[in-house]
């Protein structure tokens, strides 16, 4: 699958962003300070894109499921 590839819900991050695609949300991990990336719950996050990236399926599910989990788990809000 390609990483354009969209959730089908997406990804609220804040009142004014969420993220639609998978590249979307790769693209808002790498926005993140490189301390924050390297935290479990957001390398499962980057995990679980790569495997829908690669697979497809219910991978697409999982990853938005890690992407949430690992958002409120920060408690950020961009």
């Amino acid at each position: 699958m390609p990483w354009s590839t969209a959730f089908d819900d997406p990804v609220r991050v804040s009142h004014k962003r969420k993220l639609l695609t998978l590249q979307d949300a790769a693209d808002y991990i790498m926005q993140l300070p490189e301390d924050a990336q390297h935290e479990v719950h957001w390398q499962t996050a980057i995990e679980t894109l790569i495997n829908a990236a690669e697979t497809g399926g219910g991978w697409v599910m999982f990853a938005r499921i890690a992407m949430l989990r690992a958002v409120n788990a920060d408690g950020r809000s961009r």
